[in-house]
């Protein structure tokens, strides 16, 4: 009986440490800095691209069609 109860004693020693092992444990914790990182450099592209779509289809474009249309009709 003793034996069992020395066994089980050790067994939840063992898990105490490692545990305390693991939450001490900080080697992920670069992957998850650098994952916020390439999501926040992927959310900012996407949002400059589309802000630079919105201001090329309502802007530039236009304008650029209309130049060169007037280029192209000249009568003079």
């Amino acid at each position: 009986m003793r034996k069992i109860m020395n066994t089980i004693k050790n067994a939840g020693r063992n898990l105490a440490l490692k545990t305390a092992a693991a939450i001490g444990n900080s080697r992920g914790e670069g992957y998850v800095d650098l994952a916020v990182r390439i999501l926040l450099a992927v959310i900012l592209g996407a949002l400059i691209l589309a802000g630079l779509y919105a201001l090329f289809g309502t802007t530039v474009l236009p304008e650029l069609t209309r130049r060169i249309q007037e280029m192209f009709s000249y009568n003079g």
